[in-house]
């Protein structure tokens, strides 16, 4: 499995629970304050121990000064496209460029139904994140007055802005080929997690991507790689990552090297703000020591 060489980026993934209120904005000044990169928030709006999506990040953005956020991964039934690239334009703008997109085709269908949104057919899905990506990138495009028509998403005369401060990126959380194939032919980059794409099964994904993007004529390393991780840092235990600081080093460093991988998005299973600070702290700094080395040695 290739090293696409990409920069690395960290981030933390914390749960948007609402009990205690303050809960989750303590973990996100953890991981500003130990130079964490990004902040993904999952997107299910029909829990009903979760904030909204969307309205947390706005007000996280609010009270940080560095990190991006992106919504891991929005709910893509109850977000129309329009309005969701129309939210992040605005956010980008007021936060000066701090806002990507994780976009995902839906799941829990009757959750999504009981908030009265559709339930997809796979078919109707790839059909529908395909449009999505297309409706939101016109919608951050220039144009005077938007038209599309397709068989999900329709724009009929939509006035754009405004503009994003910088190129938003559109990250797709997919694990089907049929979605790898779309992630490689027009995604910025692909969110899977380690629980149902563990490190054995990622050369087989990558390739799906890979060949998908050639066919397309783009270059495999134009597309990020983001992994969303959990586990715990601290005693040695039997899980993956689930032990020291030196053993998350060496995991995600491989992770890196040998897997593709080039962003991780850390969710940690105890004592949250204490691991994020660790993981800011001590491990970041590791695996970015340990992979700029390896591929010096590997470009000489």
């Amino acid at each position: 499995m290739p090293d696409y060489g990409k920069p690395l980026e960290f981030g933390l993934f914390p749960e948007p629970l609402a009990d205690p209120p303050e809960r989750v904005e303590r973990l996100v000044r953890a991981a500003e304050r130990s130079g964490l990169d990004l902040i993904g928030i999952q997107d299910h709006p029909y829990q009903r121990r979760y904030y909204d999506t969307w309205t947390l990040i706005s007000y996280l953005a609010a009270r940080t000064a560095r990190v991006r956020f992106f919504p891991d991964v929005a709910n893509l039934p109850l977000r129309p496209p329009a309005m969701l690239a129309k939210a992040a334009a605005s956010l980008d703008v007021l936060t000066r460029g701090r806002v990507e997109i994780g976009l995902g085709a839906g799941a829990f269908w009757e959750a999504i139904e009981a908030m009265g949104g559709p339930r997809r057919s796979l078919g109707e899905a790839v059909r529908s994140v395909e449009e999505a990506i297309e409706v939101m990138r016109l919608v951050w495009s220039e144009e005077r007055s938007l038209h599309f028509d397709g068989e999900i998403y329709k724009l009929a005369g939509m006035r754009p802005g405004p503009k994003p401060a910088h190129s938003i990126g559109i990250w797709l959380g997919v694990g089907g080929p049929r979605m790898l194939k779309l992630t490689g032919r027009l995604a910025d980059g692909w969110v899977p997690s380690i629980g149902w794409a563990p490190p054995e099964r990622l050369p087989q994904l990558h390739g799906r991507i890979d060949e998908a993007a050639l066919e397309a004529g783009r270059r495999p390393e134009e597309i990020k790689r983001l992994y969303n991780v959990s586990g715990r840092i601290g005693p040695e235990g039997e899980g993956l990552l689930e032990g020291s600081v030196s053993k998350w080093t060496e995991q995600l460093s491989r992770f890196a090297l040998e897997n593709g991988m080039d962003t991780f998005i850390f969710w940690p299973s105890e004592d949250h703000e204490q691991q994020v600070e660790t993981f800011g702290q001590e491990v970041v700094p590791a695996v970015r020591d340990v992979v700029a080395k390896e591929r010096s040695r590997q470009s000489s």
